[in-house]
Formats: structure tokens, sequence, C-alpha cells
């Protein structure tokens, strides 16, 4: 009987270490309860919830600094949701990595290449 009641209760916090922290619901202890979330990401959290609910990943990702595609992942395999959702890097998540490859130069913007073509265009007077 000893037994089963331990085996019991160490299912008991085997299965609340596993539990989903919803980043609209959870108060500032249990954000930091998320491996990576500190006192200070957990407070502009909560600062940008006095504004509303998060709707989803991309509205986290837009209204809190700090975290990006990458941490969102990371807080996400780590047990946070946004509205009951897990974070999905795919195509159809904007917040998705936008990073190029390893050895990959990275895309210029329009200004960039221009600017660019302009210095050219002036060093060959």
């Amino acid at each position: 009987m000893i037994r089963f009641l331990t085996a019991l209760v160490l299912a008991a916090f085997a299965f609340a270490a596993q539990a989903a922290v919803d980043v609209n619901k959870a108060s500032q202890a249990e954000l930091e309860t998320v491996k990576g979330i500190g006192p200070g990401l957990s407070g502009k959290i909560l600062s940008a919830r006095k504004t509303g609910e998060f709707k989803d990943w991309t509205d986290l990702v837009d209204r809190v600094g700090g975290i990006g595609a990458g941490n969102a992942a990371k807080f996400s395999q780590a047990g946070l949701t946004v509205a009951g959702a897990a974070y999905a890097a795919n195509a159809a998540n904007p917040v998705a990595d936008t990073k190029p490859a390893k050895g990959e130069k990275p895309a210029k913007s329009k200004k960039a290449e221009k600017s660019e073509k302009s210095e050219k265009a002036e060093g060959s007077r």
C-alpha cells in the first residue's frame, strides 16, 4: 500500500512538472517555471498582457521584446503555450525563423542594394 501511494505521489509530481503554462493565465511565478524565462522576461510578458491577451505566438513575439522565433520554440518545448497552443515553426507561421542557412548570405533590402549600386557608380568615376 505504501509503495502504491509513493508511486502515485511521484506520478503526480511528474505530471505537474509536464503541465503546460498558458502565457495568458500564468502568474509571474508560473511563467518563471518555464526554462529560459526569468524575472525580466516574465515582467515584460505581464506588462504586454495588460493591454490584452495574446492571440497567438505571432502576437506574443510581436509584443514582447526578447522573444523571437528561436526563443518561442524553446519556450514551447519547455511547456509554454499561447491560448492553449504550442509553437509550430512552419510555412503557415509567419514568426518562423528567417535566418539564412549557414554559409548563406542574408538577403539584402532594396534600399541596401540601391545604396551599394550608387557607391560602386561613384567609385568608378
